[in-house]
């Protein structure tokens, strides 16, 4: 059976958990990372040494770098789903995924951190104010590409979706004032209504 280590509240673990409910891969969660503890025992350690979630170990295959799990549990089940046969839309799911964590997220992370893991007289405002910014111009290249797509590669979900949905859903849960962009909620919406999410759009953040 397929083994995912990591606290379900983080955003990367996120993305494992909600790719494999997608695709009905039967798995066991183990809890790893801060108030778990595991992440820094030696076994841990010899899975992954950054000392970071997730990591998953499938049959003996240990592998971690969230994304990278999503491609190959997509790759591995979802051959002609999640993972798209066709090798422009695959690049073009690999293209979304890495601009959700080279662009997006890096954004994103430091209101996260500020406003939900940072004691309120500690908070930076200005990085809180400028982060925001460039938040919202990026979600704003996200809504103009999906004014023409109903999911990121066209009109059928894949692997580029999820962990784009889940970056989404934590900045939407924010305590902050958040623009408008239409076609990005349109599309949040559809995505948080499917089965597989449910127990991630319901976690409240921590």
């Amino acid at each position: 059976m397929l083994k995912i280590w990591g606290r379900l509240t983080s955003i990367n673990v996120q993305k494992v958990v909600w790719c494999a409910e997608e695709l009905g891969i039967a798995y066991e969660r183990i809890g790893a990372g801060r108030a778990h503890g595991v992440v820094n025992t030696p076994a841990y350690r010899a899975m992954n040494p950054n000392g970071v979630v997730p990591v998953i170990d499938d049959d003996g295959f240990v592998l971690w770098e969230s994304n990278a799990i999503v491609r190959y549990l997509a790759a591995r089940h979802g051959h002609g789903t999640l993972s798209p046969t066709d090798v422009q839309a695959r690049a073009d799911a690999d293209r979304w995924m890495d601009w959700q964590s080279a662009t997006l997220y890096p954004s994103v992370n430091p209101v996260f951190w500020q406003l939900i893991r940072t004691d309120p007289d500690k908070r930076n405002v200005a990085l809180i104010e400028s982060s925001c910014i460039e938040v919202e111009q990026k979600l704003a290249v996200l809504n103009a590409h999906l004014a023409s797509h109903e999911f990121v590669t066209g009109k059928t979900m894949t692997m580029g979706d999820i962990p784009l949905a889940c970056t989404v859903n934590r900045w939407t849960k924010l305590p902050i004032a958040h623009e408008s962009h239409p076609h990005v909620a349109r599309w949040f919406a559809t995505l948080r209504a499917r089965n597989a999410a449910q127990e991630i759009v319901g976690l409240a953040l921590s």
